[in-house]
């Protein structure tokens, strides 16, 4: 395990508790590399790359390797994973085309964290079936299709956070290709119409704005920054927002997420909102548990319930994304606050209506 260094400067985590969170995500992994949720309990392949990044940001780079080699081990020859299983079993043959992208996201926070260039060689190969086989997915509106069906069928359907998290992917994979020296141009043209897509034709997807994340993700992945992302975050922080607790994963329900709570904060870091990421942050911090160094999923706050009763690797890992964001302490701290100004799309980078 890599060293950690400088979290206890920023006054915001500890280095011990980062440890801690980290020796959790690990004591969950499987000895093939496999992260699933929790030991024992299901795995899809985005949750999979998040645990990596959280196993990453805590200097567990052995572990995390080993997770992203799992990934290009389980690989099937379209580029793709199923979208459920448990224990190596499927559950689930049909493939979520974000779920797949993402690990384009996770090779790239490896290299920024450890500039290990020989990885991102490694598993390019990886990266690049994912990429097409998302790329495979976009409808003509330039929404990327959320699955292909077991029976190998696209669904008409798009969804806003997993095509604001497939932009995201795709900038990343466009960024190793560049590192590489390669060029994708297909991925530009499409990176470009989802980008499009995602500001201008909120028509294109379907309505999920009951869920918090269909509400912060745009702003996230570098979809949308400037006047746009402060007036879709603001327009709509009363509905998601708990005072002094968090967000709500579901607007109408007083449930409280630890891994939407803190993706909101990497939003609001990400769009020049430090001080109120900062505050939100710390509020979460209620669903911790330092006998595990895991963090709950979520608590129903009227009941004061800790619902469902289990703590997951990727709410783990989400934090440490979260800390690193606020703090800029490892080499990946700026993902977020990076994500949407790669300029190789081909035109302005400017803010737009969400």
């Amino acid at each position: 395990m890599q060293p950690v260094n400088r979290w206890d400067a920023t006054g915001l985590i500890s280095t011990s508790q980062v440890e801690k969170i980290g020796a959790f995500i690990a004591s969950q992994q499987d000895a093939n590399g496999a992260l699933p949720w929790f030991t024992g309990g299901q795995l899809d392949p985005w949750d999979h790359v998040e645990a990596v990044m959280g196993l990453t940001v805590a200097g567990r780079y052995d572990e995390a390797m080993a997770g992203l080699l799992w990934s290009a081990r389980n690989q099937r020859p379209d580029g793709s994973w199923p979208m459920l299983q448990t224990n190596g079993v499927v559950q689930e043959e049909a493939a979520d085309t974000n779920q797949c992208a993402y690990i384009a996201v996770g090779v790239w926070h490896y290299y920024l964290a450890t500039g290990q260039a020989a990885a991102l060689a490694r598993l390019w190969p990886t990266v690049e079936s994912a990429i097409n086989f998302a790329v495979r997915g976009q409808l003509p509106s330039g929404a990327i299709s959320w699955a292909l069906s077991a029976d190998r069928q696209w669904d008409s359907l798009a969804l806003l956070t997993g095509s604001s998290s497939t932009l995201q992917a795709m900038e990343c994979a466009c960024l190793i290709a560049e590192t590489l020296g390669h060029d994708r141009p297909r991925w530009r043209v499409a990176g470009r119409a989802l980008r499009d897509a995602i500001r201008h034709r909120p028509e294109e997807f379907a309505d999920r704005s009951r869920y918090s994340m269909d509400w912060y993700y745009p702003v996230l992945t570098g979809a949308l920054r400037g006047e746009a992302a402060r007036q879709r975050i603001d327009g709509a922080w009363d509905g998601y927002y708990w005072p002094g607790r968090g967000v709500r994963c579901v607007r109408d329900e007083p449930w409280v997420t630890a891994a939407e709570t803190v993706e909101l904060v990497a939003a609001l870091d990400a769009m020049g909102d430090h001080d109120r990421a900062v505050e939100v942050f710390e509020q979460v911090q209620f669903l911790y548990d330092p006998t595990t160094g895991g963090y709950w999923t979520g608590k129903n706050i009227p009941n004061d319930q800790v619902w469902p009763v289990e703590q997951t690797t990727w709410s783990a890992a989400a934090m440490l994304l979260a800390a690193d964001a606020l703090t800029q302490t490892t080499g990946a701290a700026s993902i977020f606050r990076d994500a949407g100004s790669w300029t190789g799309w081909g035109g302005a980078l400017e803010g737009a209506a969400s």
